[in-house]
């Protein structure tokens, strides 16, 4: 079974990717370029691993179904953060001004992504791989 994703839906999908690269990247390529002090190294790796994301995310501007899995990743890290911080951090009552200023933007990705993502293409092409335009698997050279 093919499935279609509407140019509605791939639209909305380029506009999420270049909304990453524009936020994300205009906080985080300044320290990137000009850091102002000597990063701790889970620091630079949180720095790091931003800089990638908002790099990857141009190309999903430009090839949005492609790269699904960078929205997969972003959706399941705000979930695992949600589960395993934030709700203990609710749980304990310290929640502070950061925490809940991550709980909310968390909350907002989660459902932005829930709704963009096109669940029934994920499901066709990554969990039953019935996606006709994918002819090579893992083991072709």
């Amino acid at each position: 079974m093919k499935v279609e994703v509407s140019k509605l839906r791939i639209n909305i999908l380029r506009t999420v990717y270049l909304l990453i690269v524009v936020v994300f990247g205009y906080r985080i390529w300044p320290t990137i370029i000009n850091p102002n002090e000597v990063w701790d190294p889970l620091q630079g790796v949180a720095f790091s691993f931003w800089g990638a994301f908002t790099l990857l995310s141009i190309l999903g501007v430009w090839q949005p179904l492609k790269m699904l899995p960078l929205l997969f990743m972003q959706l399941t890290y705000k979930v695992i953060w949600m589960l395993a911080v934030g709700l203990q951090l609710w749980s304990a009552g310290q929640i502070g001004p950061v925490a809940a200023g991550l709980i909310r933007s968390n909350s907002i990705g989660i459902i932005i992504d829930l709704l963009v993502i096109p669940w029934p293409y994920v499901w066709s092409t990554y969990i039953l791989k019935t996606n006709p335009n994918n002819h090579h698997s893992y083991s072709d050279k």
